[in-house]
Parts: structure tokens; sequence; C-alpha cells
């Protein structure tokens, strides 16, 4: 049994190493989307490169993660998560001085190796290390600060691009592991799960990467046709079907096919995949609308985008709550309509908007619905399917929702009729980003009509959620496993 107190210097200096991991992942999927136009300057890149800037590292990330949480299991959570740390550092460190937008994208696409190392085994740590008594709230003092992490993020990337320059958002990461895996080393105990058995599933994680990959190539390079683009979009699906078929025929899947007979856990993947799609398309094209139509420096429109995230930070842990006292099918119904509905507010925001009248509660209405819905999520997620499944259910949910973005940032320009060179011409991508919010508005409307016909409350007796506060925009909570079955 975990023995570790929250008080102590070792329960301080394990609190300060996974705030630190997870934030290096939680900062660099929000702040490198303020960076983007610079970026785009910089290295002469287009519109497809500045989306493969974001989606690389999507790509990656969402299709090793569950493989991540597994490689901790067996051979040691804390060695998986400071192994995490230093690839993600290195890989920073790459972008950060990257000679072109090829180099930089390859070097996204290994930041993202790490972040799946390192994002699952961050709160899993918390969970081994510390005594019963002290866990839940070193895991609120966790989730707590990593929220405060996300909500300053925009800020901090926006000043770096601002000053030093962009290269920075990548190359703070280093210091920022440097300190982390040491501490990390010296003070954290290693943990593992016993009953970890069998063979991993590799040939599963790489074939749904790929699969991400060939199908977001497809969407980005569409616009300009040819073979290649269908040849990529076919071996794409073929590759998505290729892993429902290897899922289904393991002993041990990554994604277990029938953890989906439960039709509530089906539903709200659903509604996560229509909520995640509209949010990673908005932030992606939000950050590029604000400083190249409005205006901005990079530290105005990391600033301005901040209210969201400060109130999923102040209110979702009353929201959790709400949602425990009503059931969550109306604040899943509820949630994504006003969410919609800050989208829409969005179309307000063009040449000479004022950031008072229409940037300010266009975002206020977003986070309104941001805080409404992201913990009645996680929580039926986790309700949705049997107790010892609980944090499995978790990780799909986290995945689809990374994969979900990442395939909005490659369709939506392609949908909304952005040329390539789009971002470099202010009224050309002001009414491709009006058609974008309406994409993205009817997408979060579907999700509510799903919430609304499909969810129903939890049983009394299923897994609660563990991280009350969230700040994170790209993905719902990551939970971990069960307690019982940690610690039985």
């Amino acid at each position: 049994m975990p023995d570790v107190r929250l008080a102590s210097p070792q329960g301080k200096w394990i609190l300060l190493t996974t705030v630190l991991g997870s934030s290096m992942a939680m900062l660099d999927s929000t702040v490198v989307n303020v960076a983007l136009p610079r970026i785009g300057r910089d290295l002469d890149a287009n519109l497809s490169a500045l989306q493969w800037t974001v989606n690389a590292y999507m790509v990656t990330l969402a299709g090793l993660i569950l493989l991540g949480g597994a490689l901790g299991d067996r051979f040691g959570r804390r060695k998986v998560f400071v192994i995490g740390v230093v690839w993600f550092a290195v890989a920073s460190l790459l972008c950060g001085i990257a000679p072109n937008a090829g180099v930089l994208i390859a070097a996204r696409a290994l930041q993202g190796v790490g972040g799946a190392l390192l994002t699952p085994g961050s709160l899993a740590l918390i969970q081994a290390s510390f005594h019963p008594d002290d866990r839940g709230r070193a895991v609120g003092l966790w989730s707590g600060f990593g929220g405060i992490g996300a909500a300053v993020g925009p800020f901090v990337g926006g000043w770096l691009v601002d000053g030093p320059g962009w290269r920075w958002v990548f190359l703070l990461n280093v210091p920022v592991a440097l300190v982390c895996v040491p501490v990390a080393l010296r003070h954290v105990p290693e943990s593992g799960d016993q009953q970890a058995h069998g063979r991993f599933d590799v040939l599963g994680a790489v074939l749904g990467a790929l699969a991400l990959a060939l199908v977001t190539y497809a969407l980005i390079e569409a616009g300009g046709g040819g073979a290649v683009v269908a040849v990529s979009a076919v071996a794409g699906l073929a590759a998505g079907v290729a892993f429902v078929l290897v899922e289904r025929r393991r002993p041990d899947p990554m994604m277990p096919p029938d953890i989906f007979a439960s039709r509530q856990f089906t539903a709200v993947n659903l509604i996560t995949l229509c909520v995640y799609a509209a949010l990673g398309g908005f932030f992606f094209l939000a950050a590029l609308q604000l400083q190249v139509v409005v205006g901005y420096s990079a530290l105005a429109a990391g600033t301005a985008l901040l209210p969201t995230t400060v109130l999923m930070l102040l209110l979702s842990a009353r929201s959790g709550e709400l949602a425990d006292r009503i059931g969550p099918r109306i604040p899943l119904t509820v949630g994504p309509l006003l969410c919609a509905a800050g989208m829409l507010l969005m179309l307000r925001v063009g040449p000479g908007a004022s950031y008072a009248a229409d940037v300010l509660p266009a975002l206020v209405v977003l986070g309104l619905g941001l805080v409404t819905l992201v913990a009645p999520l996680t929580a039926t997620v986790l309700g949705s399917v049997s107790v010892v499944r609980a944090g499995l259910a978790s990780g799909i949910n986290n995945a689809a929702a990374r994969a979900a973005g990442l395939l909005a940032v490659a369709a939506l320009p392609l949908l909304a009729g952005m040329g390539e060179e789009a971002y470099r011409e202010p009224a050309a991508f002001d009414t491709a980003f009006d058609k974008a919010m309406g994409w993205c508005a009817g997408a979060l409307v579907v999700g509510a009509v799903i919430a609304f016909a499909a969810v129903r409350r939890p049983p009394p007796d299923c897994k609660r959620p563990e991280c009350l506060r969230h700040g994170g925009v790209t993905a719902p909570p990551l939970e971990g496993e069960p307690v019982r079955k940690r610690l039985g």
C-alpha cells in the first residue's frame, strides 16, 4: 500500500514533478496555436504546414497514449514517465532549432510520442504513491495546478512569441525537464501493476496512428487533389479497418471492442467526438482570426482566450456536483448548445472588433458551456463501464477527443474553403472563419441531440472522477485505475 503523506517533503516533491511533467504536455497542446502566424512568417510556411504543426503532435499522442499507459504499468510508471519527459524535452529542443517547416513537423511528431509516455504517468504516479487518506487531496492539487498551467499557457505563449520569439515556446520545456527528471528519480517511488500480463498491442497502436495520419494527410491536401490524396484516403480507411480487426482478434487489445457494448459508453464517446472536434477547430482558427483579421499581437491573442480556461478552472468542480444531483443528461445537452452559441457569437469578431463587446461575450458563453459539460462527460464515461475498466474507458475517451481535434484541424480549412495562403489574406480568412464556426456549431448541436436521446444517469456504485478541476481544452481529464484494483 502506498504510504507517502502529502505534507511530507517527499510528498511535495512528488506533486511538483508530476505537475511539471503534465504541464509540459498540456501547455504544448494550447500555446502553439498562438505562435502559428509567426511560425508561418518566419519559416515561409503555408496553411497546410501550420495544420501539420498542430496535427503531427496530435497524431502520435492520440495514437499512442493508451500504449503509453500500458508501458508504465508493465515496466514501471516512474521509469516510463522519466523517459517521456526526456523524450519530450529533446523533441522540444529540435522544434526550437528547426530550420524549416518540415523539420518542425517531424519534431512535433516526436513530441507527441513523448507526450504519450508522460501524460498517463503523471496522474498514475500520484495515485500509486500517496497514502489513501491523502490521495484525494493530492489529485485535487495536481489537477488544480495543472488547470492553472493551462489557463496561463496562451498568455505565456503570446509573451514568448512577441518577446524572445516563437522558438522559446518549445525551448522552455528543456529547463522544465532539467528540474523534473532529477526530482522524479530522487523522490518518486517506482510503481507498477503486478497484474499486468500479456503482449503489448504495438500493432494496434501503430495501425491506429497510421490511420489517423493518412486520413489527416488526405484531408489537409485534398484541396490540391491528385492520386496521392486519393491513395492516402483509401489507405487510411484500410488501416482503420485493419485496426478494428486486430483489436477484435487480440487476447489483450489496446482498445477492447466489447467495451462499446455499453450503449451509454458509445453515446458519450460520440458526444466527445462532436464536442472536441468543434473545440479543436475553434482554438486552432480563433488564435489565427484574432491575429490575422482583428490585428492582435500574439500576447493579446493569448490573453484574450484566457476567460474560457479560467471559467473551467473556477467552476468545473461545482458543475460536477450539480450533475451528480440532477444527472448528466441535461448538462450534456445544454453544455454543447452553449458552446455552439459561443461559436456563433464569434461571427461578430472581425476587422475592428471590440474585445469587450464582441470577443469577450463569445468566450464567456463558450467557457460556460465547457464548464457545464466537461465534468459530467468524464463522470458518465467512468460510470458507463464496470469499475475495473474505468481507467481504460477514460483513456479511450481521452484519445477519442484528441483524434477528433486533429481531424477537425485537418478538415475545417477544407470545408470552409481556405486556400494555402488564407492566413496571409485577412479578408479571405475572415470569410472562411465564419463558415468554419458554422460547421463547429453544427457539430456541437449534433452532440447535444445525441446526449438528449441516449445519456442516462450512471449507477450509484460506479467510479467517480478524481480530477474535479480541469482547465484543458483539447481533451477531457485522463482518469487512472480504480483504487480497489491497485490497492486490493
